[in-house]
Formats: C-alpha cells, structure tokens, sequence
C-alpha cells in the first residue's frame, strides 16, 4: 500500500498586493505543525509521508499531489486557510482544519474544510487519519476532554526554512483564569495540563545548542506554581537559557521565581493588560490588583533578576484618551525588556464578544472574514474614545516606546536590563526589529490579495 501522502501548511495572516516580505516578528516555528507530523507519524509510522509548506515565506504549489491537506486555523488566519482550502479543493483534494478557530467556529469552518477537528489533536487526530485510509473520513470529530499523554513534536519539517532563532517548548496548555476576552482559556475552558517533565527535559536537550534562546510556549507558564516548581527543579544548573509567558502571580509564590531564575529564566511575557483596577476587574482580571498590583510584581521580577515582555490593551470601556500617555510612562520608567500596546480584540467564543455582540456595539459581526477589515483596525464601538483615536493611539505609543529614545530609556531606568553581555545585546537587537515592525503590520489586509480567488464553500 502506498504511503499517505499528507500536506501540512501553515498560513500567513495576511498580504498585500506585491508583497515579498513577512514580518520577521512574525516569523517563529508554528508548533502546532510539529505536534500533528508527530501525531501523524505515531499513528501511522512509514504509512505516512509529509511534506510542509510555510505560507509566510514560500509559494504554495496547488498542483502537488497529495491525498490530504491540513491546516491549523487561527482567528487572524481564518481568511487565509479558506483561500487555500477553496483553490485545494477545486482540484477535490480534501481539507482538514483543527485549531483555536475550530474549536471556537466549528460551524463557521465546516462551510470551508472537508472536515473538522475540534478539541486538541491527540485525541481526535490518530482516528481521522485511520477513518481516511478506510474510505470512512467524517465531517466531524469533536473531544474536549484534556490528553493525558501528549505526543513529542516532530521538528524535521522546519529544517532549512528561515525561523527567528528561537527554539520553541510546550510544557503546559491553557491557563486556570477566566480573562473575558481570552480565547485561550475560552477553548479549553480555563482548565490547564502539563506535560511529563522527562518529556519536556528531552526536547530541550533536543534544540538547544548551547549558545540560543529557547520559548516555553505555555500560556500561562506559573499557572500551576507546584508544576512550573517541579520543572524548575529539573532544569536547575543546567546552563539553558528561556523566557516563557506567565501572569504576575508567579511573584506571589516564596521561591518561585528564584527557581526560574536557577532553572536558566531570562524573562517572562506579563499581560499587564491595565494600569486600571476598575478595567482589570471589568476585565475579571481581579488578580492583577492585588497584592500590590503591577509595580509591586514587576518589582519582584526585577529583584529575581528578571527581564519583563509587558502586554498592553486599550480600548476598554473606561479607558480615555489619557491612556495612552499614562501607559507609555509607566512602561519606560519601569524598564520593560519590551512591550506590546494593542487594543482590546473581540474574539469569537469569548464573553467580551458576546457581550459587544449583544451590545450591537461590533462594527463587522466575523471582522476575520470581512474584506474591508484591516490589521490593527479596531472592529468595534469603544465608549471612551473614537475607532480612529483608539487605532492612532495604539500606533503612536509603540513609535514612542520603541523610537531609539525609548530604547535608551528603557536601558537606564532598568538595571536588569545591563545585566550580562550577551542578554544587554539581545536587548539592542530584539528593540531593534521591533521598532522596524511597529508600522508594517497595519493596515494589512487578512488573507493574500495575490490570491483573486473566490472563497468556496462546501457543498451541501
């Protein structure tokens, strides 16, 4: 029998007419391919060859000759994937989709995909790929209970391409919290699973050569305190150096983040999200106020030696144009490694969603698929300011923290910042590309403009 031939693609988010270049920003390993090359090959060992393509830096060769594409669907892709579903399955080739959007939009993506995966691949995927070979593949497969046991990443399809020189980890999936506008915790329904610490140990060994970064990928790395501890423990002397995401709780907890620190932690991504109490609170994000709040964590950061990736949104229904003047200061005289300044986004599945959503206060109902929406638009009504004020606001302040007074700043209000000499270069660099990228990504059009194609439903 010969080998299924499986074409994993993993799309871009957008693209406009003529364009060549991504966005480097944008340019890391997409884990979820690994984790399904991975699957696919446990499951059906030399029954399966793989080929994969990275939409964000190569050409998609639609007349290839495969028996199955997949793809993993974000919100931000959506556009994207069905572009490339309909031009694969005008040639009846079938599409398969899994992912956050998935899980989220089942229905919305069985318009555009064969079939869907809803609920994490471990446990739907090895029966998807047995059914296809029987000639019995359903529209369907649907499980939200957590994998016990998740499967090892199969790295060999990113091999050659060019990835931003990070290694990338999943330790845990989802997060314990109740964000309002978290997809995330929206999908796996604020529940949080580890993976075996051999296993995690085994990878990092695996793509660690000594001289990188590596990127724990968790959502939400101190979720558990006892597991990230246990991690810690493991990797205590080991010479790696990583940064991971986390809420500032991970400061409350005696030794936690001396751990991190001992385990090789450089840096941690906070969502800050406010400087607010009342907004964090509206945002049931009650956590943030407390016990200090941000500066006294940030504070605790810094002290364990610590580099901090903050995360800023504007646009929330108390926030004023004063905003964004007070959250830039707060940020550069608090040293942040670098920042993100966004503004709020509704996606779909979330309570914030349903909530503009009933407020009729949602510009485009699906602003994923309408083609008049643009990257870094704002596609709902804020109360405390206009659409343009919120967008240019947003703008404006990643120009100030990242203009190269900014960046000097930032270096000398922050002593963890001139820490180490490779960390305090890493620091120039990384300011450095991120002030390249401040501007290009808005008004990017979601899905590729070169494409002039017709999105095609699913018949019946």
């Amino acid at each position: 029998m010969k080998p299924l031939k499986l074409l994993m693609i993993h799309p871009c988010v957008g693209k406009r007419p003529g364009q060549k270049k991504y966005i480097r920003t944008w340019s890391m390993q997409p884990m979820p391919v690994a984790q399904v090359v991975g699957i696919a090959k446990q499951t059906l060992g030399d029954g399966v060859e793989v080929h994969f393509i990275d939409d964000r830096f190569e050409p998609i060769d639609y007349s290839l000759d495969v028996d199955l594409i997949c793809m993993s669907i974000e919100t931000y892709t959506a556009r994207r994937c069905y572009q490339i579903a309909s031009r694969f399955r005008e040639r009846g080739i079938p599409v398969v989709m899994g992912g956050f959007h998935a899980t989220l939009c089942t229905e919305e993506v069985l318009r555009f995909a064969d079939t869907v995966v809803s609920g994490e691949a471990e446990l739907t995927f090895p029966e998807l790929l047995e059914d296809h070979l029987c000639g019995t593949r359903k529209r369907l497969y649907e499980n939200h209970r957590r994998p016990k046991e998740r499967c090892l990443p199969d790295r060999s399809v990113f091999a050659g391409k060019p990835y931003v020189k990070v290694g990338l980890v999943e330790y845990a999936r989802g997060c314990r919290f109740t964000c309002d506008f978290c997809a995330i915790t929206s999908a796996f329904k604020a529940s949080h699973r580890h993976a075996k610490v051999p296993d995690v140990l085994s990878q990092v060994k695996q793509i660690w050569d000594g001289k990188g970064l590596l990127f724990f990928i968790d959502d939400n790395f101190a979720s558990h305190p006892g597991k990230a501890m246990e991690l810690c423990e493991a990797m205590r002397g080991s010479g790696i150096r990583w940064v991971g995401q986390t809420s500032h709780t991970a400061a409350w907890h005696p030794g936690l983040l001396k751990a991190m620190k001992d385990a090789g932690c450089v840096g941690m991504l906070i969502g800050l999200e406010s400087l607010d109490e009342d907004t964090l609170i509206s945002m049931n994000k009650k956590m943030n106020t407390e016990r200090g709040g941000t500066r006294e964590s940030l504070a605790k950061f810094h002290e364990a030696g610590l580099r901090v990736y903050g995360t800023f949104i504007f646009g929330n229904d108390l926030d004023t144009p004063d905003v964004f003047h007070d959250t830039l200061d707060f940020a550069l005289n608090e040293g942040l490694f670098i920042a993100a300044f966004n503004h709020i986004t509704p996606f779909p599945g979330t309570p914030l969603y349903d909530r503009l959503k009933a407020e009729g206060r949602l510009v485009y109902e699906a602003w994923w698929l309408d083609e008049r929406y643009r990257y870094n638009e704002v596609p709902y009504l804020p109360k405390g300011m206009d659409r343009h004020e919120l967008e240019i606001g947003c703008l404006n302040t990643r120009k100030a923290f990242y203009s190269w007074k900014g960046i000097a700043r930032r270096y000398r209000s922050q002593p963890t910042l001139r820490k180490g000499t490779r960390l305090a270069w890493y620091y120039w660099v990384i300011n450095a590309m991120h002030q390249k990228d401040t501007s290009s990504r808005s008004g990017m059009p979601l899905g590729d403009r070169n494409d002039p194609g017709p999105l095609i439903e699913v018949a019946g």
